[in-house]
């Protein structure tokens, strides 16, 4: 498929809400490849496994393999370099991917950088220890900027609050790694190449990522944005669905 138009689809949104299907999201992305479309997932969800998301994909009926996603604990490991010590405050998918980079991951002491991401055990403690390696000279990073995601019972924090909360406590500004900042864009170019469509539920990250992609923006209302504010965007996605499906079908009939 090395020459198909590519789409590139966040997850949390899009294709479901909490791992729990969106109705149609799985059936569009059967249409999407039988249309000649390739498809990949990029998402600033930076808390589960790149494997821990390919269950997810393959028990909705999505098909799809590891290098079919791209998420923001990996944007973000691009951040270290190998053989430093990082301390991180985020799911297991922070700590494969910084792992993965051939960096050691130290809870305690001295470390070279703090990386950032969503984390459900968030607490008071390890609030502090992350603000206090900042504080002592470690570099920042975080995985993404999103302050909420979308979950079948509303909107729940995201791993921008938690990296507001660090560097409110250190006193210092977090460098981002996912959409739509160019480590992103960096890592979907070294990975997937030319990316032609994006899809998602937030214009200030999706939408952003791609103006930095020069992807069309198709901007679906099955998230965090709900028709009004989307008549409010400027610039203007490409495109306004409900969700996926309805996506797909406009731009591929």
């Amino acid at each position: 498929m090395s020459g198909a138009e590519t789409w590139a689809l966040d997850l949390d949104g899009v294709v479901w809400l909490a791992g729990h299907p969106i109705a149609g999201a799985p059936e569009a992305i059967v249409r999407l490849r039988e249309r000649g479309r390739r498809v990949v997932f990029m998402t600033n969800n930076s808390s589960p496994t790149v494997a821990q998301h390919v269950a997810t994909l393959r028990a909705v009926g999505i098909d799809a393999e590891a290098d079919d996603v791209l998420t923001s604990a990996q944007a973000a490991a691009v951040m270290v370099q190998p053989g430093e010590r990082v301390h991180v405050l985020g799911g297991p998918g922070v700590v494969e991917a910084v792992e993965g980079r051939g960096c050691r991951v130290q809870m305690t002491g001295p470390v070279d950088a703090v990386v950032v991401g969503i984390d459900k055990a968030f607490t008071y403690a390890t609030l502090g220890a992350a603000a206090s390696a900042v504080r002592a000279g470690a570099r920042f990073v975080g995985t993404n900027d999103d302050p909420t995601y979308p979950t079948p019972e509303g909107l729940l924090p995201g791993a921008g609050t938690m990296a507001a909360a660090v560097a409110t406590a250190s006193g210092v500004a977090p460098t981002f790694a996912g959409k739509p900042f160019a480590p992103m864009a960096a890592l979907a170019a070294e990975r997937v190449g030319r990316i032609d469509v994006m899809v998602g539920d937030r214009s200030t990250t999706d939408g952003l990522m791609a103006v930095e992609l020069g992807a069309r923006f198709a901007l679906v209302l099955s998230g965090v944005t709900d028709a009004r504010l989307a008549a409010t965007l400027d610039p203007a996605p490409h495109l306004v669905s409900a969700d996926l499906a309805a996506a797909v079908d406009a731009l591929t009939a």
